[in-house]
């Protein structure tokens, strides 16, 4: 596959490259200018990424995002071509990625095809020198920065930071009014705790880690449990066995479940004694819903709290 990639992709720079030569005649480079009129898609800004300065378009045309971003790209209007395996099994994406193509930091061949503008990822993604051949690329480093923040920085990346900052003004309004509002019917010192099984492991979550987390914790203040603090705030997520769940049990439960993966867990005479179960205070939501923390996903999971915690 590689032998194949690396004479394709030069023969693609150097046709880009007699192009360019071509059209050079009177073409001013107007870049490095985020209030540019985006009408000429060959119109650059320059977005100060974590690893330096890249040159990316000033009206992107065709994202392709390798992991993790799909829902803020989607949020922000700007057109999709590819995208990671995660993201086309979100069913809340479904219908804005009908005809987008699977691809990953591997599918190079494919991502030639699809000719896109740029090309965003996390930190640790491979091939970035060569996925750089094909498009401007840009990665993040995920918890570098709060979640919101990262919206708006996915924002001023796509040209659209007025945008994104009014989606986190109205979420963090409506978030924190939510969280009023349960605090106030559950109890102020009422915890709630997040748990999944993914591939036949058990793992309880902080606060930064998807799966409505960062709602709970970080936008409506809600109390995770002591134990869940000591060991699942710093990393983000806690691997523990079905037999000590109970010890990092809240009086709510969130169960972010995945129907495919073997739950027999939770038939356990373990599991039923946790007063959260008894008490039909464990909340389901769909695993792969509640995966990512993008505005699509958040404003998802800020209704289902709203839902279930109001409605208990």
């Amino acid at each position: 596959m590689k032998k194949m990639f690396i004479p394709f992709a030069l023969s693609l720079l150097i046709l880009n490259a007699c192009g360019a030569a071509e059209n050079a005649d009177g073409e001013e480079n107007t870049g490095n200018n985020a209030n540019n009129s985006s009408e000429n898609n060959s119109e650059t800004i320059t977005y100060e990424s974590e690893n330096g300065p890249v040159e990316v378009p000033a009206d992107p045309q065709r994202v392709a995002v390798l992991s993790t971003f799909t829902g803020n790209v989607i949020a922000l209007d700007v057109n999709l071509v590819g995208v990671d395996d995660w993201s086309k099994g979100s069913p809340l994406f479904e219908e804005e990625l009908e005809g987008v193509e699977t691809v990953s930091d591997e599918s190079l061949e494919k991502l030639i095809e699809l000719e896109p503008d740029l090309i965003v990822g996390l930190n640790n993604i491979n091939n970035v020198d060569r996925l750089e051949e094909i498009a401007p690329t840009v990665t993040f480093t995920y918890g570098q920065v709060d979640y919101l923040t990262q919206h708006i920085e996915i924002g001023k990346l796509l040209n659209k930071e007025e945008e994104a900052q009014a989606w986190v003004d109205d979420f963090e309004k409506r978030a924190e009014a939510a969280g009023e509002d349960i605090k106030a019917h559950i109890g102020e010192d009422a915890t709630v705790s997040v748990f999944e099984n993914f591939n036949k492991q058990l793992y309880i979550y902080g606060d930064n880690w998807g799966r409505g987390t960062e709602v709970l914790y970080q936008a409506m203040e809600l109390e995770m449990p002591e134990k869940v603090e000591e060991m699942a705030l710093e990393d983000g997520y806690y691997a523990l066995s079905p037999e000590v769940l109970p010890d990092f049990a809240g009086d709510y439960m969130i169960f972010s479940k995945d129907d495919d993966t073997d739950n027999s867990f939770t038939e356990t005479e373990t599991y039923q004694n946790i007063p959260a179960v008894q008490n039909g205070r464990v909340f389901e939501a769909n695993a792969k819903a509640v995966y990512f923390n993008d505005p699509i996903s958040l404003d998802y999971q800020l209704e289902f709290f709203q839902d279930h915690f109001l409605d208990h």
